[in-house]
């Protein structure tokens, strides 16, 4: 069931199936619309014709046509008039109608666009608040494994809370910008992480990497023959994994959908023994579990990784550890700001 934002177009990905974001009539328009009803061809209108509109916060399913998806689904948004004419919940009702007819057609993937964030309106970063809590919550309370991508053209169409960016600027700022003074003076004091973040990551992509941490083996092999370590060996990573759900109280399907992770991978972590995860992954469980830093520490050195002050992802993921915010799914908005590698998926 993992949710991933993307940076594409949404005509050209391989899904079962696509939204558009549609007007009432469902005859084609301007944006997203005029790009899914150009790329389908004429037979897309044609079956637009006889189904007689729709109305907002509805959905209606074709065919997909010259499309490389299976179908299309079609939802009007509503058009922002300040937030006081129910848009909020007829927003949510979009997302709602449309997973349920994605999952009422067996669909596995189902890829949509901000929906209302062009020309109705909507703004971005609550357009965007608004589709990741419907989507996750619809996710939650059903059985579906479906793989749901939040598809964003480019960063003009995409604005995560300008407060929380903010914060996390600021704490970046502090924390990993210092750690490279020596490497790129020039960086400090002149308001890098307070500028855009694709410039941002332009200026840091040759950031040095994280290393894994082995300091416990180094001693385990320093007070002992090799015998004595391998006799010796801690918990593993996904012993501990387990164990933690368990002391949790969630069940196994609760953790890793909160975790944003898909059930074939929690199975392999739980049935193959030795195998490794990523980085993002392990990451991914920890904040599921709420483990507070040095815990997440632990459980990241379980699978030979560590987190690094002079890595970008590694001091986002502290910022939320370190302030108590355990969402995956914003965490992922943020790190998909900075274009960095997303938690689960």
């Amino acid at each position: 069931m993992p949710l991933k934002i993307i940076r594409n177009d949404i005509t050209t990905l391989k899904v079962d199936a696509i939204v558009n974001a549609a007007n009432e009539s469902l005859l084609g328009g301007g944006g997203v619309d005029g790009c899914i009803h150009r790329a389908a061809g004429p037979q897309l209108l044609e079956e637009c014709r006889t189904l007689n509109g729709c109305k907002t916060g509805d959905a209606k399913i074709t065919g997909a046509y010259n499309l490389p998806c299976k179908y299309v689904i079609h939802t009007p948004g509503p058009i922002w008039y300040g937030g006081s004419h129910n848009e909020e919940q007829l927003l949510k009702s979009c997302y709602r109608r449309s997973m349920q007819l994605a999952e009422e057609n067996g669909c596995e993937s189902v890829a949509f666009p901000l929906i209302s964030s062009g020309i109705y309106g909507y703004p971005k970063a609550e357009a965007l608040r608004v589709a990741v809590d419907t989507i996750t919550g619809y996710l939650a309370q059903t059985e579906s494994e479906m793989m749901v991508y939040i598809v964003v053209f480019d960063k003009k169409a995409y604005q995560i809370s300008g407060k929380l960016f903010n914060d996390v600027a600021q704490f970046i700022d502090d924390n990993y910008v210092e750690e490279h003074e020596l490497l790129y003076p020039e960086t400090r004091r002149r308001g890098l992480f307070n500028r855009r973040s694709e410039d941002v990551v332009l200026e840091c992509a040759a950031a040095p990497q994280a290393v894994p941490d082995d300091t416990y083996m180094m001693q385990m092999f320093s007070e002992g023959s090799l015998e004595d370590a391998v006799k010796n060996l801690d918990e593993s990573f996904a012993e501990m994994l387990l164990r933690k759900i368990d002391e949790s109280g969630m069940t196994d399907a609760e953790c890793y959908k909160k975790a944003n992770i898909d059930r074939k991978l929690f199975s392999k972590i739980k049935n193959v023994k030795g195998y490794k995860p990523g980085k993002p992954t392990v990451l991914a469980f920890a904040i599921a579990l709420e483990l507070p830093l040095e815990e997440a520490k632990d459980m990241l050195m379980k699978a030979g990784f560590a987190l690094s002050r002079s890595n970008l992802f590694d001091v986002i993921i502290e910022f939320f550890i370190t302030n108590g915010k355990y969402n995956v799914f914003e965490i992922n908005e943020v790190l998909f700001a900075y274009d960095q590698s997303l938690l689960g998926v």
